[in-house]
């Protein structure tokens, strides 16, 4: 069975965007790279690892000539999912690390049912943010080993 574990981004500046998800959602720095493909940093949560990259050419990059790579064609990360404990708290270091509100607000101060906050890191990606997780995942990991 395949356990998501890595998601990548391309960022212009890894190291400010680093700061970023370690401030808002506690990830820890675990390595860097600075390779023919790119630089980088790598933060993770303990179970799933992000790559920060900066791409150093267009075609490190994945760019094809005429198309266009943002627009509704676009096919690759659009946002990520973090599951949290406290949602003002969030809200607030998401804020205080500089990314900013987008949609999504619930209703009432306990909801009943399923939302995401979403928001927008510096770079303009979409992350939700829920305190009620999402169907067929699981908050915390227990090692099988």
């Amino acid at each position: 069975m395949a356990k998501l574990r890595h998601i990548a981004l391309s960022v212009k500046d890894p190291w400010k965007t680093a700061e970023f998800y370690e401030q808002a959602f506690d990830m820890k720095r675990v390595g860097e790279t600075d390779s023919e493909l790119a630089r980088g940093v790598y933060v993770s949560d303990g179970v799933i690892t992000v790559a920060l990259l900066a791409y150093k050419t267009d075609e490190w990059a994945g760019y094809v000539e005429g198309e266009d790579e943002r627009g509704k064609e676009f096919e690759g990360i659009h946002h990520m999912g973090f599951w949290v404990d406290d949602l003002p708290e969030t809200e607030e270091k998401i804020e205080q690390a500089g990314g900013k509100y987008f949609q999504g607000r619930p209703s009432g101060p306990e909801p009943t049912t399923f939302y995401e906050m979403k928001f927008r890191d510096p770079n303009g990606i979409i992350l939700d943010v829920t305190h009620l997780g999402w169907s067929g995942s699981v908050k915390n990991v227990k090692n099988a080993d």
